[in-house]
């Protein structure tokens, strides 16, 4: 699965040489833990990283919020609907990336990428500051779904614009540490926004708490519009808005995954977590307050702070240790480590062993973002990018709704906690399968 040298020559990849052998591990520079300092001084990635950290922080705190709103409207979720109501809320969040992903991607190659992203965040913060009202006004979870639905609309435009706009702000020798910066912006984030945010919504209520989150969204939007960086030259004539000139790039955006060996594998490895994550958003969720009684969000808050510092941690270990910054060995070993950490969180029942499961779920989760966000930016060049990007999110998104759909149904057919070690084991198995394959990669 090595990167062939006749990578450049694929449509839509960079003209530069090609990305080193991300599989091999004695010709990769260590990253330079100096970079850090260095990217702050300069003012559009400062600007990026402070509007992604204080977005991230009262994203965190609004899905804890919702989660309220849920627990509040079916009696402490102990209403039979719960489990599919946090399964529909899951899949109304989905349901814009699996519909327009696909043709965001080739619109958002043809625009100026800050200027999507500050339209993004705006629209983002109306529609949020528009739900406690609505649902006052009607007592019916139906239109939060809806406005959840134009929400997550504008996710799917702003994320594919927000991951093509890091490589234009920053050197490509910078780039990893870049990543790796935005990934402890949302490390920071979910610690704050999860801690403070279940308290905030324990005792200051879901509503007030998606206002806040709404705050959020206009100081990120106000970040993001000082960015300045150079307008990509205009499209060629030969490219028109029709419907067939956008299949035509949703082609060739596909044809670039599926001929690009490190897409492929970081698609693969994001999927995977994203299919964890549906397992603990509906299974995990119900274990969690069903063993530990009461359905008070702050213990939520807390997991997601453990979590947090896990992940932490395996950053700062991926982003200072000799060798490559980049590596598929790496995805594959964080796959396991994931599904270790779902069937350890199956097997707890004290708020300490929970903790313990979270934090080993933390140390997986930063190696695959951050890896997988770098291995698709180094692979694509500006104008595919979006649309590499808009297909990783189609692909998550698909993962994610396939896996809450199984993890409701699993759920109400054995239980939460056999739920959730049928997913833990899958996700070990592939991460062992993973490894086997790059060990015999790498003897060729």
């Amino acid at each position: 699965m090595a990167v062939a040298g006749s990578l450049k020559s694929m449509p839509g990849v960079t003209d530069s040489p090609a990305p080193p052998n991300i599989g091999a591990a004695k010709h990769a520079p260590a990253p330079d833990p100096a970079m850090g300092p260095a990217l702050f001084r300069q003012r559009n990635f400062s600007a990026l990283w402070w509007g992604q950290l204080v977005s991230l922080a009262g994203e965190r705190c609004a899905y804890l919020a919702l989660i309220a709103l849920i627990a509040e409207h079916t009696h402490g979720l102990h209403d039979p609907r719960s489990a599919w109501l946090l399964s529909l809320l899951a899949n109304v969040m989905l349901a814009p990336v699996l519909l327009f992903a696909p043709f965001a991607g080739p619109w958002i190659d043809r625009r100026n990428l800050r200027h999507v992203v500050v339209t993004c965040d705006v629209l983002r913060a109306l529609t949020v500051v528009s739900i406690p009202l609505v649902y006052r006004l009607t007592g019916a979870v139906a239109p939060v779904y809806a406005l959840l639905f134009l929400l997550f609309t504008c996710g799917v435009f702003f994320l594919p614009a927000k991951s093509s706009l890091t490589p234009e702000l920053v050197p490509a020798s910078q780039l990893l540490a870049a990543n790796t910066w935005l990934t402890v912006a949302g490390i920071v984030a979910a610690g704050a926004g999860t801690v403070g945010g279940g308290w905030f919504v324990d005792h200051w209520g879901w509503a007030r708490a998606l206002d806040l989150n709404a705050a959020t969204y206009i100081v990120s939007a106000a970040a993001l519009f000082v960015i300045r960086h150079p307008s990509r030259p205009n499209p060629p004539r030969s490219v028109g808005p029709g419907v067939r000139d956008y299949l035509g790039q949703l082609h060739e955006g596909w044809k670039l995954v599926r001929g690009t060996p490190t897409i492929g594998m970081a698609l693969i490895a994001l999927s995977a977590a994203w299919w964890c994550g549906g397992f603990l958003h509906v299974a995990g969720n119900l274990h969690l307050q069903h063993a530990l009684g009461g359905t008070g969000v702050e213990r939520l808050g807390i997991l997601f702070a453990v979590l947090a510092a896990g992940a932490g941690l395996s950053a700062w270990f991926i982003n200072t240790r000799p060798g490559p910054g980049v590596s598929r060995a790496y995805l594959a070993a964080a796959l396991a480590v994931a599904g270790a950490g779902v069937l350890s969180f199956a097997a707890a029942s004290r708020l300490v062993e929970f903790m313990a499961a979270a934090f080993i779920i933390g140390l997986a989760a930063a190696p695959i973002i951050l890896i997988g966000e770098t291995m698709l930016q180094q692979s694509t060049a500006l104008g595919m990018r979006a649309r590499v990007f808009a297909t990783r999110d189609f692909v998550m998104r698909l993962a994610l709704l396939a896996s809450v759909t199984a993890g409701a149904w699993l759920t109400r057919a054995s239980g939460e906690r056999e739920a959730l070690l049928g997913c833990g084991g899958l996700i070990v198995g592939a991460g062992f399968v993973a490894l086997a394959a790059e060990r015999r990669n790498r003897s060729r």
